[in-house]
């Protein structure tokens, strides 16, 4: 029998993402479109636990779609990890009457969202919101797409000034498990080297790398290096490292840090916050519980928690190809 849903929580949980308002507000205008009162839950799983509710209605959201961060700001819960935390969780839920909530955010957020159903049976429904794009069950996450473009913006920028110093570039990208930042905003910056998780190059290979792109004519160059690899123990290890063994190059670091989390979300993530959040909500209205919402070949399908958190997020193995060919 399929539960009646006449009022939905949504929330946002973990690190921002660009997009996330965008999806925020889809879920919203589903549910006034549904006749189906939205409540606004701050703070995550902190604020579900405290009870911090907003009722939302069409107008709440107006506005929101091209700004970055969270209008329902986000936080780490550490009560939501206990089981007296998530029972004062579901009081609070009860006690507002709210029948199901979606959350947009990463693996914890769902790891989280994938307990709490186990114990109460209680509907709830995932959109995938991180930069980092490492999720299973979904080509692109809530995000990814404006961090490539802001990155690759930057590190254009920095070009600029390699070029006209002869210098080789660190840049340090998001990613600390995989490299799907660092591949694409590399090829499309047109970086001599790319530094992911998944392929470990070694010192001395990108040292003979950067020596082959010198002796081809490069007076400069751009290495990017997602935060998660496994060369050395940081960017400025590497740095020093080609300090010692390559004299001719002037070197320098730059990090990109959180810059990469911010900013108005692109027109791409627009679109997919939109389709998402419509399809969170109306699979609730039709009984589907503990999913994922993920895009599939250009269609929201559904992946269920225990697979999108469990599954291995991988890279485009032809990238990895495609970027070698366009370094020589």
């Amino acid at each position: 029998m399929v539960r009646t849903i006449k009022k939905i929580g949504v929330m946002t949980s973990g690190g921002d993402s660009p997009g996330m308002n965008a999806g925020i507000r889809s879920v919203v205008r589903a549910c006034a479109f549904h006749n189906i009162e939205c409540i606004g839950i701050y703070r995550g799983y902190e604020g579900m636990i405290d009870g911090d509710f907003i009722s939302m209605d069409a107008r709440s959201v107006k506005g929101i779609i091209n700004k970055g961060g969270t209008i329902l700001k986000s936080a780490r819960s550490v009560q939501f990890r206990t089981k007296e935390g998530r029972a004062k969780a579901h009081e609070q839920l009860v006690k507002a009457g709210i029948d199901a909530f979606v959350v947009i955010g990463g693996d914890g957020s769902f790891t989280g969202a994938m307990i709490f159903n186990q114990e109460y049976n209680f509907p709830v429904m995932g959109i995938p919101g991180t930069i980092d794009n490492d999720i299973f069950g979904t080509t692109h996450t809530l995000g990814y797409d404006t961090a490539l473009n802001t990155v690759v913006e930057v590190i254009d920028k920095i070009r600029d000034t390699a070029s006209s110093h002869n210098r080789l570039f660190f840049v340090e990208v998001m990613g600390r498990d995989v490299g799907h930042i660092a591949l694409n905003v590399g090829i499309g910056a047109g970086a001599e080297e790319i530094l992911i998780p998944e392929e470990d190059l070694g010192l001395e290979r990108l040292v003979e790398s950067l020596r082959r792109s010198k002796q081809s004519g490069k007076s400069s160059s751009i290495v990017v290096v997602a935060e998660g690899d496994k060369i050395g123990k940081s960017v400025f290890e590497l740095k020093d490292y080609v300090d010692e063994n390559m004299a001719e190059y002037e070197v320098r670091v730059s990090v990109l840090g959180h810059m990469q989390r911010g900013g108005s979300p692109s027109c791409f993530d627009r679109v997919l916050a939109s389709r998402m959040g419509v399809k969170a909500v109306e699979s609730l209205i039709t009984g589907k519980s503990n999913y994922m919402v993920g895009l599939k070949n250009d269609v929201m399908d559904l992946t269920p928690f225990d697979q999108a958190v469990k599954g291995k997020s991988k890279i485009n193995m032809e990238l990895l190809r495609v970027s070698e060919i366009m370094s020589i």
